[in-house]
């Protein structure tokens, strides 16, 4: 009976190699992911699904050139269109992921029941040969009324994870619970 018990537990366990901090930031930004959501977020995909319908579409656009009826000579307009489409859709592609996503790993709508009428916008860095963390939340759209202000966490990775790197998930959990209550006491306070 034991035996099973720390079987499912060493399951839930999050492991990353401290060594990569790609994997480090991978599984912070997941289990912020989770910790946003389960507060009653629900994800906004919108930019997803547009990225995914132009990823489609650049591809479309790539096969059709590749498999034109016509042999080289006699589409080489053909081509040239289709080369050309192909790199504006991209160079789109690009400006929408500089523009829109940045460092943002989770976009949400407001929570059900709220009077803000934004969501959020969670981003996170870890640069590289560094250990700090940084978590920023942001409202979905600045310019409203019912924005609130941007609010930052900067902490060492090694606050959460072990010598064998494991997430420490209720120290974790803890901190990212902290930010997003700070975020929604930032909200404008109505007037009297």
């Amino acid at each position: 009976m034991e035996e099973k018990k720390t079987e499912t537990t060493n399951k839930n366990v999050k492991k990353a190699n401290l060594l990569d901090h790609h994997s480090i930031k991978h599984i912070l930004d997941e289990s912020v992911s989770d910790i946003v959501t389960s507060r009653g977020y629900k994800e906004d995909v919108r930019l997803s699904n547009l990225k995914l319908i132009m990823g489609t579409v650049i591809i479309v656009v790539a096969l059709v050139a590749q498999f034109y009826n016509k042999k080289f000579p006699e589409n080489r307009d053909f081509l040239i269109g289709c080369i050309a489409l192909y790199v504006v859709l991209n160079a789109v592609l690009q400006l929408i992921l500089y523009t829109k996503e940045k460092n943002a790993i989770l976009f949400t709508y407001p929570p059900e029941g709220s009077f803000t009428s934004t969501g959020l916008v969670v981003s996170s860095k870890l640069p590289r040969f560094s250990d700090q963390y940084t978590l920023t939340i942001d409202s979905a759209d600045p310019k409203s009324i019912s924005a609130g202000k941007s609010v930052q966490l900067t902490k060492s990775v090694t606050q959460w994870f072990t010598k064998d790197g494991v997430l420490v998930e209720g120290l974790f959990w803890k901190d990212v619970e902290a930010l997003i209550k700070d975020y929604a006491e930032e909200e404008p306070k109505k007037k009297k």
